[in-house]
């Protein structure tokens, strides 16, 4: 037995802070279905996306068939069981975590953050109300449902049972209605069958070649069904532990099965796209039912038996028609099968997913194309899209609108739920090293003072614009009629602010989920409470203190050019921000190397150069037209700043090197 705290945070990894870019209401899976669940009371199908969100549809309408999202995970969700009479389900994710919804109303209850990775499978048992979940860290645990329904926010101690012995990531994983036998199916390539009761090992069957994707036990646990990557079907007798017949059906992996109530009969799907229902008591007998349009994952019994739902690694949702039984095996002909339907009916429409992206140089807008050819911009900025293209050109549109100026990349990019994810702080130091000219970018049109802004500060600071602290009140201080009682501060940024429907996640970097909320919901009670437990400490200094990230220094060498008639002075080492253009090292060489301004330089040695000065363009416009700067023998233009000139002209990792000649 182990006791483990389904909420809380371990300290000392570093986190990052993540968030998506989409839709307020995405009411299509914008990625593969990786698990279906039916409920025939209600005529409700509850799907589990690889965009991370759970999906409930009503079937009484199939002309707009969405009812609600499920949202709460932040990774793909792999498996899904309704349990309590369709009153509540469980979710799986890739985000590590089990949770427990309320299913009617689809909201999440609880979290349980037993596993240590993925987790991949569910099992349910439902005459004692018990599910399994099992995963990449190897570990199955047994949950008592009515005790995971009684969690709340604040009592969140859950005790568990776990099954040991496995030495390798389960997939699949299958329990009896009864929970006297448990399945679970791994890249061991052997079916593990343990008792739930007194979680003893019973025994191990071996057989296939590959890793076992997919379990059916039958009702009194003396039968068992496996479907594998090696392409075949087994059907085992547990009581005589051993293997009855092996199916060879399918031309590639088998990932998907389901048996009618008593067993007779077993469908089967997987990789080569086919559904084929099998008599187990004739497996000559067999009915190709329908050909999908991708490899299928998941397949859930329709009302009365008579059609199955299906889902593939596509994300719309299909409705096959099911062969009546005394009938499987009668569409056979000499050209081998013919599919028992051309066309499905109804579906439930996906969305397209973003496949491919392109970060600009502006390293702020990025294009994107999905799985229907659709070409996008999007602005990480501001956390939203801009610009949709259509099916354009993608190759075209990215040399279409490339500029020659270099900003370091100060993000990441992740397409794996379908939709834009952006991650910040997977290096601190490179999140706050985009520092542009307010004015460039557009923030702030109208400066005459040329402000310098850095887009990782602006961003955090407008994801966490609604989190409210207490003021800092000094006890010495007059007091202001509005500060008494300590007041509260607001984050955010002069320039702009975020959709508040993005969600930002919280997590450990390439580790677990911390925390998820939405941008509008950090001002509740709780959820300030949750940040201030969770926000890390770097982007704490940023937001609250209001600290501005450190300038990124540039080292470099400036010499006089060949033809430039000056005799060659000791080489000088300088330092600037990597931001300076190139006619503030103009001014310098114009003032200080030649002479010939006033004593003010702004590029120096050792210390930093500070940024423009409005009283001093004058000096500025005469050493542009007085001294000319050189890299690599290429004229360089003024405006061009010393990291694009490093990066598109020097392209070297060594010291910039510039040279300068003064114009007659």
């Amino acid at each position: 037995m182990a006791t483990h705290k389904s909420g809380g945070q371990s300290g000392r990894k570093k986190v990052q802070v993540s968030f998506v870019i989409r839709d307020e209401i995405e009411k299509r899976h914008r990625a593969g279905v990786n698990s279906l669940q039916y409920d025939p009371h209600l005529q409700r199908l509850y799907s589990a996306g690889r965009d991370s969100i759970v999906r409930i549809w009503n079937c009484r309408n199939m002309k707009d068939p969405y009812l609600q999202s499920m949202e709460h995970h932040t990774d793909w969700v792999n498996d899904i069981v309704l349990c309590c009479g369709g009153k509540n389900l469980i979710s799986a994710s890739s985000d590590t975590t089990v949770k427990v919804w309320n299913a009617h109303k689809g909201f999440c209850m609880s979290t349980l953050r037993t596993h240590k990775d993925y987790v991949k499978a569910l099992a349910y048992a439902k005459d004692r109300e018990q599910v399994a979940s099992a995963g990449l860290d190897r570990a199955i645990f047994l949950w008592d449902v009515n005790t995971l329904t009684a969690l709340t926010a604040s009592n969140n101690t859950v005790t568990t049972s776990s099954l040991n012995g496995n030495k390798d990531s389960i997939y699949s994983l299958a329990m009896n209605p009864s929970g006297t036998i448990i399945v679970s199916g791994s890249t061991e390539k052997v079916l593990r069958v343990w008792d739930p009761r007194s979680c003893s090992k019973l025994m191990k069957l071996k057989g296939h070649s590959d890793n076992v994707k997919a379990l059916v036990v039958n009702r009194d646990g003396s039968q068992c069904i496996s479907g594998s990557s090696d392409g075949t079907i087994k059907l085992w007798s547990l009581a005589q532990q051993r293997c009855l017949t092996t199916l060879r059906i399918h031309e590639e992996g088998v990932w998907a099965l389901l048996t009618t109530d008593n067993f007779s009969h077993v469908i089967s799907g997987g990789r080569d796209q086919k559904i084929y229902m099998t008599d187990l008591r004739n497996p000559d007998r067999r009915t190709l039912i329908c050909e999908e349009s991708a490899p299928v994952l998941k397949m859930v019994m329709g009302p009365d038996q008579t059609s199955i739902w299906v889902a593939t690694s596509e994300s719309s949702i299909k409705n096959w028609l099911l062969p009546k039984r005394d009938a499987v095996g009668d569409t056979a002909d000499d050209d081998g099968l013919k599919p028992l339907n051309l066309k499905p009916d109804p579906i439930i429409k996906g969305g397209p997913a973003v496949r491919h992206y392109h970060i600009l140089n502006d390293k702020r807008h990025i294009l994107t194309k999905d799985t229907e050819n659709n070409v996008m911009v999007y602005d990480v900025l501001k956390a939203c899209k801009i610009e949709d293209l259509g099916q354009v050109d993608f190759e075209e549109e990215i040399k279409k609108r490339f500029k020659m100026v270099y900003v370091p990349n100060w993000f990441n990019v992740d397409l794996k739920t379908g939709m834009l994810t952006i991650h910040l702080g997977q290096d601190e130091n490179d999140c706050f090293s985009a520092w542009v000219s307010a004015r460039e970018a557009g923030l702030a049109p109208n400066d005459t003072v040329d402000q310098k802004v850095n887009y990782g500060n602006l961003l955090l600071q407008a994801l966490l614009e609604h989190w409210w602290r207490p003021l800092q009140v000094d006890e010495d201080a007059e007091c202001h009629p509005d500060q008494a009682g300590g007041g509260q501060s607001q984050g955010g940024n002069e320039y702009f602010s975020v959709p508040g429907h993005t969600p930002v996640i919280f997590s450990e970097v390439g580790g677990r989920t911390l925390y998820r909320l939405l941008v509008r919901d950090a001002g509740g009670e709780t959820e300030g409470v949750l940040l201030n437990e969770t926000v890390p400490p770097w982007v704490n200094d940023i937001v609250v203190e209001k600290n501005l990230p450190k300038f990124i220094k540039i080292p470099f060498y400036l010499l006089p050019h060949a033809t430039s008639g000056v005799k060659s002075l000791k080489k000088d080492r300088l330092i600037a921000n990597d931001f300076i253009q190139v006619r503030k090292v103009a001014e310098h060489v114009y003032e200080k190397v030649l002479g010939a301004g006033s004593e003010s330089g702004s590029v120096a040695g050792p210390s930093s150069p500070s940024g423009t000065d409005p009283e001093r363009q004058e000096t500025g416009s005469i050493a542009e037209e007085r001294v000319e700067l050189l890299c690599n023998d290429q004229v360089l233009d003024s405006n061009m700043d010393l990291r694009t000139v490093r990066h598109f002209i020097w392209k070297s990792s060594t010291d910039l090197m510039l040279h300068y000649r003064p114009l007659k």
